[in-house]
């Protein structure tokens, strides 16, 4: 489920308004398959009496956690607890006695706890669907929601050790705009922090293999062999080790540049008939290249081995 969730759920709304975004996370079904909601229970539900299954916590831990207000924000277990008898009841439908429609999420009220519930000081009546629908909207205005993603795009795409003005002020942006994640975009790339020197940021092996690619017009490769790739560099495709999703930092992936190199000659090797290194010394990565990294290209006994060091080379390594 995971591709139609990055299509589903997250490209559309990259430049919208991040409650449509947490709205469209939290109800897509392979959210609510990953984190076991789907068959969560409220014990005073008509399903929950006539069952023995219960509750589930983890999807209203990790929209506290990670999708919103962050840790250490001031929600309690008994919040989380609160939330977690809200979801109750976001589900889908199943596909194997529903070919039409089986995997689209639904709000079953059999499985709903009933009742109002309090979450961060504010009680919330039972409303079915539109009572997570109210939690969610809460959820994203809050003020620490803002600094929770400022802090994570700064991190993700300036430093590994975020700058706290630039995190302050997308945050004031975000608050300011109700959200408006295009101009919490625009305020980040037009940031002077964005355009500092040297550029910190590993990339990770994702990024890189795609901008391998990108550079030199690949469209089209073989499924196996780019997912043997992605295990191989230790970021298997869609499968994270837990809910934070990979890490974003450079000691975490470092230790791999070796693993690296080998994709590289490989990579090199297979696409070197029809690919100039000249041409992405000019044309991808332009004014960047320091002049070590082009007479270590010109001195290259192959176009092989140009290409697989401008690959491996700082500035192709950088976001």
């Amino acid at each position: 489920m995971a591709g139609a969730y990055e299509r589903e759920a997250i490209r559309p709304f990259v430049l919208g308004r991040f409650v449509d975004m947490l709205q469209a996370v939290e109800s897509h079904p392979a959210m609510l398959f990953y984190l076991d909601n789907a068959a969560s229970m409220g014990p005073n539900s008509v399903a929950g009496i006539n069952r023995t299954r219960g509750r589930n916590e983890n999807l209203a831990r990790e929209v506290l956690e990670l999708h919103t207000l962050g840790v250490r924000s001031g929600y309690t277990q008994d919040d989380v607890l609160q939330f977690a008898n809200v979801l109750t009841g976001w589900t889908f439908l199943p596909a194997g006695d529903n070919p039409e429609h089986g995997g689209e999420y639904t709000f079953n009220r059999r499985l709903h706890e009933p009742g109002p519930q309090r979450i961060m000081d504010k009680v919330y009546e039972d409303q079915g669907v539109e009572q997570g629908r109210a939690v969610l909207r809460d959820l994203a205005a809050h003020p620490s929601t803002a600094l929770h993603v400022a802090g994570k795009l700064v991190r993700s795409f300036i430093a590994d050790e975020p700058p706290g003005d630039l995190v302050d002020r997308l945050a004031k942006t975000f608050r300011d705009t109700g959200g408006d994640l295009k101009e919490v975009t625009r305020a980040l790339v037009s940031s002077k922090e964005a355009w500092a020197e040297p550029r910190s940021k590993l990339k990770r092996p994702s990024e890189w293999v795609v901008a391998m690619m990108r550079a030199t017009g690949t469209s089209q490769v073989d499924p196996a062999r780019f997912t043997a790739g992605q295990n191989l560099l230790g970021e298997p495709l869609w499968r994270p080790p837990s809910p934070k999703g990979y890490a974003d930092d450079e000691p975490t992936w470092i230790d791999g540049m070796g693993r690296r190199l080998d994709v590289a000659n490989n990579f090199a090797e297979r696409v070197a008939s029809r690919v100039d290194p000249q041409f992405i010394m000019d044309a991808v990565l332009g004014g960047t290249l320091s002049d070590e990294v082009r007479q270590a290209v010109a001195r290259a006994e192959s176009r092989p081995q140009a290409l697989a060091l401008l690959f491996m080379s700082p500035e192709f390594q950088r976001r």
